[in-house]
Order: C-alpha cells, then sequence, then structure tokens
C-alpha cells in the first residue's frame, strides 16, 4: 500500500465529515487507506463515521488521550509506505496527495513535507513552515515582537527545506515515523509536531515545505482556548526545552518570566471585545443544483443567488458571502478564489458534495460556522 492517511478527531463532527470526502478525492488513483481515530468525541463524530463510511478504519478510544498518543495508536495500525497525519479541520485539493508523493520519491534524506496552509478567510498560515524555537525566539514571538520564528526566507509560494512543519499535515515515509519513535507523548497538545520535526532533522532527514500546494485548515476549530488551553501551549515550551537544550537556572527564569507574561498578555487580548463582522451586501451560490439553492434559501439570513465560475471573470468582489458547491467547483478552484478574492471582507462556505450543511470561518482563532439543513 503507498499511503495511510491519518485523522485525528475530536468533537468536529461537520468538519471532519468535509475532511474526509476531500481527501477521498484525492487518493483517487493511489493505493491507500484512510485510519480515523477518535478522542470520545461525543458530537455524533463517530456515528456519522459508520454510517457514512463503513469503509474506513475507525478507531474509539475511550478517553481523549491527547494529540501524540492518539496519532501513534493509528500510526501503529497503518500499512501505507508513506503517512499523512491530517486534522479534521483541514480539506485538501483533488491534487495534494499526488503532488506530495512526487516531491518526496524525488528527494533523497526525505523526513517530513509540509504544504501551503491557508486559512477560512484564504490568508496564508505563516506556521506552515517555521524555524527552530530556540529560547530567545520563542519568548520574542510569545511577547509579540519577535521575527525569526517563522522561516521567512522561504517564501510562502515557494519551495524550500525549513526546520519546523506544522502538526496539521505532514507527510512522510512510515519509516522515518518510527525510525524517530513517532510523536513523543509526554506532549498532549501543543509542541509535538516542533518536537517530531527536531527528532527527525537530528536523525539526518530533511523536512521540506512546498508552497505550490494548498491545505485549508481552519485553524482553532479543534480547540477550545481557555486555561486549560493556555497552560498545555505553553506548558509544551517547558517540555521541548528541557529535552533537547542544556538548561540552567538563567534560562528556566527566562523561560518561566516569559510564557507567563505571555499568557497574561494572551488572556487580556482574548477578553477584549471583539469587532463584530460586518453583514454581507450580496450572496452568491457557485452551483448548477437548484435545489440546493432553495435549500439555502430555506436556511440564511441573506437572500442567495446562484451563479457560474464566470463570474470571477468579471470583476472583483467586496463584502460578498460566496457558497462553493465542491460537487461543481473543485475544490483546488474553491481555494484559488479564496486566496484572489482574501482581505476584501468576503465571507466563504463550502458545500461538500453530497451533504447537508455548509461550512466556514471567519477568523482563524475562533470556532467556524455551520449551517444545517
Amino acid at each position: 500500500m503507498k499511503l495511510s492517511v491519518v485523522i485525528l478527531n475530536y468533537n468536529v463532527r461537520y468538519f471532519l465529515e468535509q475532511c474526509i470526502k476531500s481527501v477521498q478525492l484525492s487518493l483517487q488513483g493511489i493505493e491507500s487507506e484512510i485510519i480515523i481515530i477518535d478522542n470520545n468525541s461525543t458530537d455524533g463524530s463517530c456515528a456519522m463515521v459508520k454510517e457514512k463510511f463503513p469503509g474506513l478504519t475507525l478507531i474509539e478510544n475511550k478517553e481523549n488521550v491527547g494529540f501524540s498518543k492518539a496519532n501513534n495508536q493509528a500510526v501503529a495500525q497503518a500499512k501505507g509506505e508513506y503517512l499523512c497525519i491530517l486534522n479534521p479541520d483541514t480539506a485538501v485539493s483533488e491534487h495534494t496527495f499526488k503532488a506530495c508523493l512526487n516531491f518526496s520519491e524525488g528527494k533523497e534524506n526525505m523526513g517530513a513535507l509540509g504544504v501551503y496552509l491557508m486559512d477560512g478567510t484564504g490568508n496564508f498560515l505563516p506556521e506552515s513552515k517555521r524555524n527552530l524555537p530556540t529560547p530567545k525566539a520563542s519568548l520574542l514571538k510569545l511577547m509579540g515582537i519577535g521575527r525569526n520564528y517563522y522561516a521567512k526566507r522561504v517564501a510562502a509560494q515557494a519551495t524550500g527545506e525549513v526546520a519546523v512543519l506544522v502538526g496539521a499535515f505532514m507527510f512522510l515515509k512510515r519509516t522515518v515515523y518510527q525510525e524517530v519513535g513517532g510523536f513523543d507523548e509526554d506532549y498532549f497538545m501543543y509542541g509535538e509536531d516542533i518536537d517530531f520535526s527536531y527528532k527527525i532533522t537530528k536523525a539526518g532527514y530533511k523536512n521540506y515545505y512546498m508552497g505550490n500546494t494548498t491545505v485549508l485548515h481552519y485553524k482553532g476549530e479543534s480547540t477550545q482556548k481557555d486555561a486549560a488551553y493556555l497552560e498545555r501551549f505553553y506548558g509544551a515550551m517547558r517540555i521541548f526545552y528541557k529535552k533537547h537544550f542544556q538548561t540552567n537556572l538563567i534560562l528556566d527564569t527566562s523561560v518561566n518570566l516569559g510564557v507567563a507574561a505571555a499568557k497574561r498578555l494572551r488572556k487580556n487580548s482574548e477578553n477584549k471585545p471583539r469587532q463584530p463582522l460586518a453583514t454581507p451586501k450580496q450572496a452568491f451560490l457557485l452551483t448548477e443544483n437548484f435545489t440546493l439553492l432553495k435549500k439555502l434559501s430555506e436556511n440564511l439570513e441573506i437572500p442567495i443567488k446562484s451563479a457560474s465560475k464566470a463570474i470571477f471573470q468579471d470583476a472583483l468582489h467586496d463584502e460578498t458571502l460566496f457558497v462553493f458547491d465542491a460537487s461543481y467547483m473543485p475544490y483546488n478552484q474553491i481555494f484559488s478564489v479564496m486566496k484572489q478574492l482574501r482581505n476584501r471582507k468576503n465571507q466563504f462556505r463550502i458545500y461538500p458534495p453530497q451533504s447537508n450543511f455548509i461550512l466556514g470561518s471567519d477568523q482563524s482563532d475562533e470556532k467556524g460556522t455551520v449551517v444545517v439543513f
């Protein structure tokens, strides 16, 4: 078998359904398997997988064991020569996995491969490619003044070697995963992708970023940013430095002070009232499905009209809600339009093939929107 796609889910039932459908489209023509591992979701995720995707491997944990342990569980059952570790709040294009395989099989000492991650507003996520987070670089980043945390020497749409990739999408050989011991289970969530990337490079492999392949990542969808989140996020820093850097009293004190200051800054910023998003002036459904148009008209607060792909050839649009029917418009085209129309006060929703909902996210640090009909 060529490829095993591992998707770890926790309470994102509708995003998981879209993710699986996009993955299935991308895997056409590749000898592959999809493994879903669920960390005790309570939102009907597992029932959905059993009903809609009975041929997939589903592992149901009876408790939330965290990111590292769950992915290691799933990889232990994987049969593919290659692995893709994938978040459930993602959607891949029809060409994603073929592009990753073509790139990886032409590289010597190939470690892990990452791609251009885009949020639900069409904007690039800079954590797609990062430098090794030295204590100084990380502390400056935590305090909002760091410039060396992200791997800016490789342009967003370029391809090159980078130190650290993000766990939302990691593509690599299963033998490499096994050689470095998988994800370190001392990390419950956050930091494990940094640790994993670092272990790969320490083993003599090279990590790469491929900027000509886009994956949609509704960042923030899988996590609740509460006090426990903050403690796990910043606590992961301490674990990483204890494992990989020679620590001393000055470094330990600096890290602890920096983490404490960053937590206070983050709490203060989250307590500030957010500006409500403006209501779109118009809405378009990109489709040839008029039954879908009727259903959405009954479930949206704003009038919606059908349109063809030609609408994007006429002019740029502002303050518009776009709903993409993924049965009519392929994911790679959807991603391209989202990039083109980003930062123009537009909002984007996707109707996955043969589903009963649309979904999207208008802010990369908040939970997304799902409309079920």
